[in-house]
């Protein structure tokens, strides 16, 4: 079950394509960078995550590492998702975020795991919410 809302960011990505290794398939490695609120703090966030496109036209895509910054402290983090290009030529993802981070203010993304929405149009314009699972 999720729980409510714990935070929105807002952010612009830019891409560029890279050896997927697989398939013949295409793949992308994309950075963000953007600000928003996560549990009640204004955030910065930045990332940089790779997607390889699979058999089935879907994408999987991971990121390793991306930090968010806030006045409250520091945390880090690592997602995985599975997206689909929409219509109007963005991107949908959906999927899972774990957190670390030592900032009191911070604590309660230690020891959660999160699901996320992230959409984008074509002019690399994203949107990131995050829910925890309870």
């Amino acid at each position: 079950m999720l729980g409510d809302k714990a935070g929105s960011m807002t952010l612009k990505e830019t891409s560029k394509p890279i050896d997927s290794g697989k398939y013949g398939l295409p793949a992308m490695e994309t950075s963000n960078v953007g600000s928003g609120k996560l549990l009640g703090h204004d955030v910065m966030a930045q990332a940089t995550f790779t997607a390889a496109m699979r058999p089935d036209g879907s994408w999987y895509g991971e990121c390793p590492a991306g930090v968010i910054f806030c006045a409250e402290g520091v945390a880090t983090f690592k997602c995985i998702g599975v997206g689909n290009m929409t219509a109007e030529g963005g991107v949908a993802f959906k999927g899972g975020a774990s957190f670390e981070t030592t900032s009191e203010g911070l604590s309660e993304l230690n020891g959660q795991f999160y699901m996320f929405t992230y959409d984008s149009d074509p002019e690399g314009n994203a949107e990131w919410n995050l829910y925890p699972c309870n």
